[in-house]
Parts: structure tokens; sequence; C-alpha cells
């Protein structure tokens, strides 16, 4: 018999984030989240969407033993903006048993009914910052760290249970270009986009001098990222809460910052070496010694994670994309990087995706946020 134990305590909070470490022991496709963020993300006092949320976990038991996760989260700011009233369910996982899905699943959708809920949907996070999007094609390719891993057997209990397709999201895989011609005939497209629109790179020798851009950085996502599925604000809170976590990822060579004449930024790209390997050496934990394998990734790596890119809608359609990927492409050059691995992209979103159409991709992985009428 299957019991669903509500998380209430910090030792079953700590049980609650590391399970999918149990569950997924020797799959070497799974990649854990960074464990003291997902911690975080279910403390009151750190994490300031509990402004505008409520949050609730559980567990789900056999014998003792855990056998499942499951999250959910009432935003009232993304109802409020997309004219819904729905609950957002995050971070489950259960071992391949129909009675255990069921059960996890029963006691949100038991919530949401309390709540006066027409629906329920995700897997998302309390922002757009966070993982989304529920594995449904690419088993076989490893994760990444802001990402979720899933079994394959996942999307035929979400079918079983009510749940459909609500939007998907699709990864690309991107072989860097290597000979110098690609090259210099990005570097020739992308003068010309500077001088053509009056902009320039923000230079910078280090991450220090990267820490200024951090809220103007964060303003940008607000605005470039305002009409895509389930985003909400960040409110100030927020952007130094994601700024902390986003600033030691921070690589000068695969970063890009493209500021106005007024030194005002209009257009970012952010990537990192790939920190898969690190993290599943250490289960998501960067303390006491994680670290030391998250600083050799960032020396020695062949693939870069392409975090976020974004422009400002007045300079969308301009070319300014063309700017941030001949910067990325010198900077994977001169580190060796062999391939960029983008983060999920709406399906039907256009305007990035065609950013890459004139590289070698193979779409190798789809995600998909599912949803149930209630």
């Amino acid at each position: 018999m299957v019991s669903i134990v509500e998380v209430t305590t910090k030792a079953q909070l700590r049980k609650f984030v590391d399970y999918p470490n149990r569950l997924y022991e020797g799959v070497p496709q799974f990649v854990p989240a960074t464990y003291d963020d997902d911690l975080s993300d279910w403390d009151r006092s750190k994490n300031p969407a509990f402004e505008y949320c409520d949050a609730r976990c559980w567990l789900a038991e056999r014998d003792g033993d855990i056998v499942g996760r499951i999250g959910a989260i009432y935003s009232r700011k993304a109802n409020d903006k997309w004219g819904a009233n729905r609950l957002r369910f995050t971070q489950v996982d259960f071992i391949d048993d129909r009675e255990v899905s069921a059960a996890l699943f029963s006691v949100v959708e038991d919530w949401a009914r309390q709540l006066g809920c027409t629906a329920v949907h995700g897997p998302l996070g309390f922002t757009d910052m966070d993982r989304e999007g529920m594995l449904v094609e690419g088993f076989d390719r490893r994760s990444c760290f802001f990402t979720y891993y899933n079994y394959p057997y996942y999307i035929d209990h979400m079918t079983a249970l009510g749940y459909g397709k609500d939007v998907d999201w699709i990864e690309e895989l991107i072989t860097v270009p290597t000979d110098e011609a690609t090259i210099q005939r990005w570097e020739k497209i992308s003068d010309f986009v500077l001088k053509r629109h009056h902009l320039h790179i923000h230079e910078a020798k280090n991450r220090l001098a990267y820490l200024p851009l951090l809220k103007p950085f964060f303003e940008l996502v607000n605005v470039a990222y305002a009409p895509l599925y389930g985003t909400v604000e960040l409110g100030e809170r927020q952007i130094r809460k994601y700024s902390a976590k986003f600033a030691p990822l921070i690589n000068p060579n695969t970063t890009c910052f493209v500021m106005d004449e007024k030194n005002r930024l209009v257009a970012f790209g952010v990537g990192a070496p790939s920190l898969a390997a690190a993290l599943q050496k250490n289960r998501g934990r960067l303390m006491p010694t994680g670290w030391v394998d998250v600083l050799k990734a960032f020396r020695k790596n062949d693939t870069v994670d392409l975090l976020l890119i974004a422009v400002h809608p007045d300079y969308q359609k301009k070319g300014v994309n063309a700017v941030i990927l001949s910067k990325a492409m010198k900077g994977c050059h001169k580190l060796g990087i062999k391939q960029a691995e983008t983060g999920p992209m709406l399906e039907l979103n256009d305007k990035v995706q065609s950013q890459w159409k004139d590289f070698q991709t193979e779409q190798h992985k789809r995600r998909r946020c599912f949803i149930k009428e209630l």
C-alpha cells in the first residue's frame, strides 16, 4: 500500500531533494541539479517567489521506502498574467508503478480542487528560470543540470492519469564550426551589425567585471521573455537571487553582452562549459569539494551549455543574434569546445530556433508540459 506524506521537516525535504539521485542511480544520462539550490527553492525565507506563490511537496512511501515524490505550486502572479486558475506540478519522480503515480497526482489534484483551480499542468517551476518540461524524446542523451531527466515510462503514466500535451520544448545539439573561413564570415557580419546599429560588445577580463550588468540582464529577461509560455516577471529580490546563481557560471569566452550608445544592455548570450560530469560525480553537491570538479570543468571541456539568450524587442530581427553567436564561436574555438547544447526552446518559437539554421544541428531532445482539466 502506498502512503503519501507531506514534507514538513528539513529531514524530509533533504530526502525529497535527494530522491532522484537514488531513483536514477547508475543511469549515465541523469545529471542532478545543484542540491543546495533545490533545498533553497522550498525555503520560504530564501525564495522570493513565496511572496506570490503557495507551494507544497509530498513523498510517496511503501513499507518504509520512498517510491516517489511530487511538488505543487500555486502561482497567483502566473494565473493573473495568463488569465487562468491553474496549479503547477513540479519535481515529480516515481518508480514504474501506477499505484504510486496515481497517489502522487491525486494529492496534487485534490489540493487544486480545494483552491478552485480548473487545471493542473507541469512540470513547471516557480519561474521560467527553474527547470520545466518532462522529457519525452532523447532518453539516451545526457541531461543538463538545468533540465529534468526522467524514465520513458513516465509518458505512459501521464497518459493513463488523463494528462495530455499543452506545449513542447525542443533542444538542439550544435556542432561548433572550426574552420577559419566560417569564423571570419560571422565576425564580418557581427562587425556590420554593430556599426549599423551603433552597438558595441561589453568587454570584460573576468567574471567580476560582469557583476554590474546582472540587474539589467534580468530586467532584459523580463522584457524579452514576457510573451513565452508560463513566464512571470522577476521582482527585485528574485533578480538578486538568480544573479547570485548565474554569476559563477559566466565565462567571458562564451558570454556576450551587447550595449547601445548609452551603455544600455540590449542583448546577451550566456554559455558555460558543461557541468554535467562534475555534478554527476558529486550528486549535485558543490560543498565541500564539488567546486573543485566544477572548476576543472570550466578549464577543460568539449561541450558548452547555452544557458540564456535574449534580444530586446526593439533590436529583434536586426541581426544582433549574429553578434552573440560570433563571439561565442570564437570563444569556443579558443577553448577547444566541439559542441554546444541549447536549453529548452518552445517548439513554436521560430525567432530563437531560426538563429541555428546556418549551423549543423541535431534536435536531440524534446520535453513536454502536460495538462489535465479538472
